[in-house]
């Protein structure tokens, strides 16, 4: 379908391009024309050729009825501006002129591949610590913000082309910039805790801040990537009055905080000394009554004779007494008249219970015997003597201890060679060390474990 009413030659086609070398927004106009001059200066033929590099978009704005449109060409493109090999411009010849030629369209070329830097200064203003608010430190801050253009359909939505300004954008940049990062730094003590006196030691983690919320919104008001932000300085004016106010109060909460901190260790060593100590005598006494339970073991075994004759003994009178009361009870009594009367259940029991006694005794009197004869016999080894020694524990005398007792202690640390030790017949106390028999003790001679390594 033919949509001009006449046939234009190639002489009269133009050649829709972007020469520019160094651009952001460029506006076509036909070979001859100047801006302003006519209406023609926006005139495209049919037939004309359009060429877009990579990196660039070509923007044809013109009028409908209800409005201006925009149809975008994305680099790269190299096409004649005719409706079967360019759908999108079919709107712009069919609708808006009704197959009429020359058309009429503004054609701006926009350079996504251009990357702008801005070097943007924000003045002292002061900055609070959330915890002293009644001193404000001024703060300056320098630094450049490097970005292009990414969304070109939303980037022509906020900005007009047609009076568009390279200056002005960036300088709307750079206002806009200097405004955030104010707010940003401003913040820093509260929103990261930071304090104001590690500002300028804190500049890579705020630069990285600010980056992100850049990021964000620039891309909101203005339609462009920010592709990196260098914080060159933060600078604190040291000289204010509000700088030395502030670093007194912090002198003063960094003392009494490390006064707080070292009162804190000193008690917890303490409590940890105390529980060490308590735990220490807690081992002892435990060692103590376990030595005393087996002395009393000792003693038991030594003396076992002894104590089987008394219990013997024991069960014997048990026996006795247990007839005696049976008779006094006349238990079992059968009245054989005139007076007489005859106990069978107790001449029974009497029997029966004089028989066990008898046998008790006997037995009683065998050991007894058997003990005396081990004991006259000249064959019999000597009892075995045991020497105990008295420990000095917490400055206290404790104790006395057999060797096996000590054995035990030394193995557990409670007996070390420079401990003090006394038997009956020494002179003084003395190092455990220094005893020879007791030198020899499994674990007395352990060297220590060298400390700081």
């Amino acid at each position: 379908m033919n949509l001009f009413s006449k046939k234009i030659g190639t002489n009269f086609t133009d050649v829709i391009r972007c020469d520019e070398p160094d651009y952001l927004i460029w506006k076509w106009r036909p070979d001859g024309r100047r801006l302003g001059e006519s209406r023609r200066e926006n005139s495209i033929r049919w037939g004309s050729s359009l060429r877009v590099r990579d990196g660039e978009v070509a923007v044809f704005v013109y009028s409908r009825d209800d409005g201006s449109n925009q149809d975008y060409i994305v680099g790269p493109a190299d096409v004649s501006l005719k409706t079967d090999n360019l759908p999108v411009l079919s709107s712009i010849i069919g609708l808006a002129y009704a197959g009429g030629t020359p058309f009429q369209a503004e054609v701006y070329f926009i350079n996504l591949a251009r990357i702008i830097q801005v070097k943007f200064g924000v003045p002292y203003f002061d900055v609070y610590d959330p915890r002293f608010e009644d001193f404000g430190v001024p703060v300056a801050v320098r630094g450049t913000i490097s970005f292009q253009i990414g969304n070109f359909s939303e980037f022509v939505r906020l900005h007009r082309l047609t009076d568009f300004s390279v200056e002005d954008f960036q300088s709307q940049i750079k206002d806009a910039t200097a405004r955030y990062v104010k707010d940003i730094v401003a913040n820093a003590p509260a929103a990261h805790g930071i304090p104001i006196v590690q500002l300028e030691s804190k500049l890579s983690e705020i630069n990285d801040t600010i980056e992100y919320d850049l990021k964000q919104r620039l891309s909101e008001d203005f339609g462009v990537i920010v592709s990196g932000v260098d914080i060159g300085a933060i600078e604190i004016d040291k000289s204010s009055d509000g700088y030395h106010q502030l670093m007194s109060v912090t002198k003063e909460l960094s003392a009494a905080t490390a006064r707080a901190e070292a009162e804190a260790k000193v008690r917890d060593i303490a409590t940890k000394q105390e529980a060490e100590a308590e735990h220490y005598r807690e081992t002892l006494r435990i060692q103590r009554e376990e030595m005393q339970y087996a002395q009393h073991k000792q003693t038991q075994t030594a003396n076992f004779g002894a104590y089987q004759v008394e219990t013997q003994g024991e069960v014997g009178i048990a026996g006795a007494q247990a007839l005696g009361q049976m008779g006094k009870n006349s238990a079992g009594h059968v009245n054989a008249g005139g007076g007489i009367g005859i106990d069978p259940i107790g001449m029974a029991t009497g029997m029966a219970v004089g028989e066990a006694v008898g046998k008790n005794i006997a037995k009683v009197l065998n050991c007894a015997l058997s003990d005396a004869e081990r004991t006259i016999s000249p064959m019999a080894p000597p009892p075995i003597s045991t020497v105990s020694y008295y420990v000095a524990v917490n400055e206290k005398a404790t104790g006395p201890y057999d060797f096996s007792a000590l054995e035990a202690m030394a193995a557990s640390g409670a007996l070390q060679g420079s401990t003090l030790v006394w038997k009956q017949g020494m002179s003084d106390w003395e190092r455990a060390d220094a005893i020879e028999e007791i030198s020899k003790l499994p674990g007395l001679n352990i060297p220590p474990i060298p400390t700081g390594k």
